[in-house]
């Protein structure tokens, strides 16, 4: 473990004096992550896929989190207080998570709670006062992944009328999933990004198109390149897809295509999931005819993972959106609808693993 002391004037960052401090880089075996990410040699971790985190303890009274500028949004908690959200300026790399605090040894947990791939975030390392150090915190028990759209993503769960639209109003922490892992005492690992489906995206080709998400699954950013990701490194206990959303925008989709390209993704997982649970979701977003047709997509799905001997392909339905909740951007679900998503999905994911 390298610590390195430096002095960093932080007047500009958190209108504070200078100040003396340990400086961890985020390489430290005391950062524990969730999520898809890459690591440099020089001991920077990258990411793109939404819901990244870290979790470590720390010694003394503050600590500052340096990143890349403009990274985007990260909710922190820290010591199970209330959560907070801290944005990563576009002129500074120094973001304040905690001063003033008592002596002792502080749990701190932060999250990504925005879609990364347009700010490409980086997170560098902790700063803490000067000799404090940092050990591991304990992750949660249980593992799970979600694999998603735009619902998944939350975006727009925290609008409010407000004009024009900004990643402000969007907070993945307050997505059904983490609100669910959460309930759950479970890590949350999310491979998700708007406008995407199984087989056609958004408005896209009625026939398909050709960057879904199971082209961009098996990589460890959101690229059709590069790195692929290491699936042993994070093998979930449940896995959760919520996609179909997109493939049903009007005017025309093809049930069958659906249906086709969703049991060649389920094969996909099964290989590299061989003991997990897969529930196959449908959203909040879809009803009548189209809600009928995914379901219908589904069921093949699961009908012929049994015909292969596979009984852990599950099938669960949130209850679409009438909008007694409210509504979030562009009629996604708000944070209350995302709250009653995870009432749902509670009780069914502890059913079938006895949690």
């Amino acid at each position: 473990m390298k610590k390195f002391i430096l002095i960093f004037l932080l007047v500009a960052a958190c209108c504070m004096p200078s100040f003396s401090f340990t400086f961890y880089r985020a390489s430290d075996p005391a950062f524990s992550y969730v999520g898809r990410y890459t690591m440099s040699a020089s001991g920077v971790a990258s990411w793109t896929w939404p819901y990244f985190q870290f979790y470590t303890q720390f010694t003394g009274t503050s600590a500052v989190m340096k990143v890349k500028p403009s990274s985007g949004s990260f909710m922190v908690e820290l010591d199970g207080e209330e959560p907070f959200r801290v944005e990563s300026s576009k002129d500074s790399s120094m973001v304040v998570l905690a001063r003033n605090l008592s002596a002792g040894t502080h749990k701190l947990h932060v999250a990504y709670c925005v879609e990364g791939y347009t700010h490409r975030p980086q997170f560098y390392g902790l700063l803490v006062d000067d000799g404090a150090k940092l050990s591991q915190a304990t992750l949660p028990p249980h593992k799970m992944e979600f694999i998603g759209n735009s619902i998944t993503c939350a975006l727009g769960n925290m609008w409010n009328g407000e004009k024009p639209y900004t990643q402000k109003l969007q907070n993945i922490y307050y997505s059904y999933e983490a609100i669910a892992c959460r309930a759950l005492n479970a890590q949350c690992q999310v491979v998700a990004r708007s406008g995407l489906g199984m087989y056609r995206n958004t408005l896209g080709n009625p026939n398909g198109d050709k960057n879904v998400m199971p082209v961009y699954y098996p990589h460890v950013n959101f690229s059709l390149t590069g790195e692929l990701w290491d699936f042993p490194r994070y093998q979930p206990d449940v896995v959760c897809v919520n996609l179909g959303t997109n493939d049903t925008t009007n005017p025309k989709y093809y049930v069958d295509k659906l249906a086709d390209a969703y049991k060649a993704f389920v094969s996909q997982l099964r290989e590299h999931y061989p003991h997990a649970k897969i529930v196959l979701l449908t959203g909040t977003m879809i009803k009548g005819k189209r809600l009928a047709d995914v379901q219908t997509a589904l069921n093949e799905v699961v009908e012929a993972q049994k015909q292969k001997g596979d009984n852990e392909v599950y099938r669960f339905d949130f209850t679409p959106a009438d909008g007694s909740l409210g509504y979030g951007y562009a009629k996604h679900p708000s944070k209350r609808q995302h709250e009653q998503m995870a009432a749902e999905l509670v009780p069914f994911i502890k059913k079938i693993t006895n949690w």
